[in-house]
């Protein structure tokens, strides 16, 4: 009974398919000896920087007369292979040395927050807030209360407010730090 090695699809598809044309048997035992070590093309993606090696280095005599090529072909094969590998960066490619003396500002991690509270009066008589509500500001500014409703214990006249930010660009408004606050959104 045949028992199947238990094999990574891709070498089982390599090990067990219909007989091949001189180049793709030259693929599949450099798949299978070279992709098993890890130095197929010569090196590792991303990892240590060695020339690529010819195919007659690579794979022993017995498996290239195997394969059938002719040396014409197997001089193609490698000038093809040695053209299409990628080229590791020179000194002249890579970025100039950052100036250590000016260190650069690091992204907000959390949009908004980076953004201080806006410190006014609000403009008239403040007797509570609910959603629609319009306040206006002394610096010019409205806000519109998006969520959040209260009735306060008694009306304010002119009161100091302040805008908070919060995450991902929201704002809330605050009349007493006891208080709960409003979501509000920027109209003018």
């Amino acid at each position: 009974m045949y028992r199947p090695r238990r094999c990574h699809p891709a070498v089982i598809e390599l090990q067990h398919s219909a007989p091949l044309d001189p180049l793709s048997r030259i693929a599949r035992h450099a798949s299978l000896d070279s992709l098993a070590a890890g130095r197929l093309a010569g090196r590792l993606p991303g990892g240590g920087a060695g020339p690529l090696c010819a195919l007659e280095q690579r794979i022993d005599a017995a498996r290239l007369a195997d394969v059938g090529l002719t040396p014409d072909q197997l001089q193609q094969l490698n000038r093809l292979l040695r053209e299409t590998q990628p080229q590791a960066p020179t000194a002249a490619d890579a970025p100039p040395p950052a100036d250590r003396a000016t260190p650069t500002a690091a992204a907000p991690m959390f949009i908004g927050l980076d953004d201080g509270p806006i410190k006014a009066h609000a403009t008239g008589t403040i007797s509570g807030w609910q959603p629609g509500m319009l306040f206006t500001l002394d610096n010019g500014q409205q806000w519109q209360v998006l969520k959040g409703e209260m009735t306060l214990r008694r009306p304010l006249q002119d009161p100091p407010i302040e805008v908070v930010p919060g995450i991902a660009g929201r704002w809330f408004l605050q009349v007493d730090p006891d208080l709960p606050k409003a979501r509000v959104f920027r109209v003018r």
